[in-house]
């Protein structure tokens, strides 16, 4: 609060019982002193304990269908990269296809996913899915610009590394700006968290 609110808010205070019109007014100093803008931050982050449950399910259901018996089917994990393992192509998509499903189920974005393409390893075929997360340069700038040009005057944002800070004095213009960036179009799943 600065110096001059500070003494007009203690006036306020030592004047007992202000008139209506004082007493508003005193109020709004209050108000305007005290008021912070209100924050969330924009983030791509993993539950990797979500990730390894996905995993699991996927190679689980894999060592159990009747349609990978004898095909060599594996799903691993390995620090962030899902390596999907078949004697076929088609078993290799196929297995792709069960581990997106429990992705799915866990309640994580597809967009987590890096997929490459199926490619053959000796008498196997390998397909490694990356795990991304964080929000690159390119997606933050987009997400800024797209703030900037469509989002609710009030809100400004920062890109902080791997993050996007968002701020503004309303929580509703910040309700509406969460509600166009869970539209945006980019490749990046995106969380929004720490709204205070």
């Amino acid at each position: 609060m600065s110096g001059s609110s500070h003494g007009l808010t203690l006036a306020c205070a030592a004047a007992g019982q202000p008139s209506h019109a004082e007493s508003t007014l005193c109020d709004r100093i209050v108000y305007a002193g005290g008021m912070a803008d209100s924050t969330f931050d924009v983030v791509s982050k993993l539950d990797s304990m979500e990730v390894e449950n996905a995993v699991n399910q996927a190679r689980k259901e894999i060592e159990q269908r009747y349609d990978f018996k004898g095909v060599g089917a594996d799903v691993t994990l390995n620090d962030k990269v899902i390596m999907l393992k078949a004697n076929t192509e088609e078993r290799v998509n196929a297995a792709l296809d069960v581990l997106q499903s429990k992705i799915i189920k866990r309640g994580m974005s597809l967009k987590v996913l890096d997929t490459g393409e199926p490619y053959p390893s000796g008498k196997e075929y390998r397909l490694e899915v990356k795990l991304k997360e964080g929000i690159d340069q390119a997606t933050a700038k987009k997400l800024n610009k797209l703030i900037r040009d469509e989002g609710p005057k009030s809100v400004k944002s920062q890109i902080q590394g791997e993050e996007l800070r968002v701020s503004s004095k309303s929580r509703d213009d910040l309700q509406d700006t969460i509600a166009l960036l869970k539209g945006a179009d980019v490749e990046t799943a995106l969380q929004f968290v720490n709204f205070r």
